[in-house]
């Protein structure tokens, strides 16, 4: 008979995501029924409680531990090796700086990477900017007058702001946040999206085209509100990197007056630069631009050749009534849309549905439930994003369900032949699954479209 244990660990910090992984390998032990490995916050308070548990007094910074198992110790002892494994050696010996601006005071740094709540991100990264240091900011949820505010800031002290909600990046090859596993190369790419990033990236390495630099603005920087400002710095410091031949400027839809500041920008700079702009949603441009296309007019502007794009189909899939889209990046699915030009189509990585929660590129678990709606009359389209930083096997989850459902199934799958969860074996799971994978998300959505 399972019995539970919840406890508290007081000031026992640790990043969500790392923790996240933590519960559901704990989750996953046998004779353990429910566990939560979590911060002490108010929504994972909530949702430990939710699960029955009865959580003690904590403060957002303890760490709670929650098990329902066959022998709650040993499940505990589990948790606790597993969290182990997450310290540096040495780490509790040291007294780590208390502050972003002590830490750059104190030792020496190229880039600051500030992964917090939202509405602690901002004070973090003005410590950066003042402190001359270029800045990525991982965390979503940060108002955007203050994104706005912190631009212009780094302006006046001549640094590069990433983000907020910067999910991509690479500097001389060194990955950040969500990154495939890249060949340097002659492309340097600015980008209000991360998932169109690793779009556009991906499909050059299939090429055999490397990348200089990934430099990710955040998905709002070329809005009116912030008026591209870091856009405009990105642009201007790839211009000056003698690695980088040619640039490719990807985006959601811009704000009008945002993108003629850009063509007028563009127009100064030595090196050319392919646009990967996505048109807006009541365009009516079905079909036309996509990250595709753009990736093949980079090629030929450096006079390489355009290779057929790989897919994956194990056997012809009949018609169906009603399309769907099950997404996991933003850009990704606005793309899917506009290519398919119907059908509802999903952004799970939304901060509707990631507050509280792991992105659906680490846990699938909002995209399963997705799945499991679906049935005999529906076209499903999914995209699968690997590489560092992603969910290490996401066919592991994903391929059963798309094994279980009556729906047909199209998969676009967004990698490289170097990522670790291994493109080939990611394709082939799905494909045995009954899915057609395609590496192009435009020519996956236009399959599924063909399906309707």
């Amino acid at each position: 008979m399972s019995a539970e244990a919840v406890l508290v660990r007081k000031g026992a910090y640790y990043d969500s995501v790392q923790l996240m992984r933590v519960s559901r390998a704990l989750s996953g032990t046998p004779g353990v029924a429910a566990a939560m490995v979590a911060m002490a916050t108010e929504l994972n308070v909530s949702v430990i409680r939710d699960l029955g548990f009865t959580v003690p007094e904590a403060c957002p910074g303890d760490l709670l531990i929650a098990v329902r198992a066959d022998d709650p110790e040993a499940a505990v002892a589990e948790a606790d090796r597993q969290l182990t494994t997450l310290q540096r050696p040495g780490a509790a010996a040291e007294q780590p700086p208390l502050t972003t601006w002590s830490a750059a005071a104190g030792e020496p740094a190229g880039l600051v990477l500030v992964s917090v709540p939202g509405e602690h991100a901002f004070c973090e990264a003005y410590d950066a900017v003042m402190a001359g240091l270029p800045v990525m900011v991982f965390s979503d949820g940060v108002p955007v007058e203050l994104e706005r505010r912190l631009k212009e800031l780094a302006e006046e002290r001549d640094v590069l702001v990433m983000g907020p909600d910067c999910g991509t990046a690479s500097i001389g090859g060194v990955g950040l946040g969500f990154a495939n596993v890249l060949a340097p190369g002659p492309v340097g790419v600015v980008a209000a999206s991360g998932t169109g990033a690793q779009q556009v990236t991906s499909l050059l390495d299939w090429a055999g085209t490397g990348v200089s630099h990934i430099l990710g603005v955040g998905g709002r920087d070329l809005s009116a509100e912030v008026g591209g400002l870091s856009t405009l710095r990105a642009l201007r410091m790839l211009d000056e990197d003698p690695a980088t031949e040619l640039i490719v400027l990807v985006s959601k839809p811009p704000a009008p007056e945002v993108a003629r500041a850009v063509e007028e920008a563009v127009a100064g700079l030595r090196t050319p630069v392919v646009p990967a702009l996505l048109p807006a949603p009541d365009s009516g441009a079905s079909g036309g631009a996509n990250l595709t296309k753009a990736t093949e007019q980079a090629l030929r502007t450096l006079g390489r050749p355009v290779p057929e794009w790989p897919s994956w189909v194990a056997a012809p899939q009949t018609p169906r009534k009603t399309l769907k889209g099950i997404y996991s990046g933003g850009t990704l699915s606005l793309e899917a849309a506009a290519v398919a030009g119907q059908g509802d189509i999903v952004d799970y990585g939304d901060d509707a549905y990631t507050r509280g929660r792991a992105h659906p590129m680490i846990d699938p678990t909002l995209r399963l439930e997705a799945l499991a709606r679906t049935g005999e009359t529906d076209v499903v389209l999914l995209d699968v994003v690997l590489g560092h930083g992603a969910d290490p096997d996401p066919a592991a989850a994903l391929a059963p369900a798309v094994a279980r459902t009556s729906a047909a199934v199209v998969v676009a799958l967004v990698g490289t032949r170097g990522d670790p969860q291994d493109l080939q074996r990611q394709a082939a799971a799905f494909r045995d699954a009954g899915a057609a994978v395609f590496l192009s998300n435009a020519q996956a959505a236009r399959h599924a479209r063909s399906l309707v």
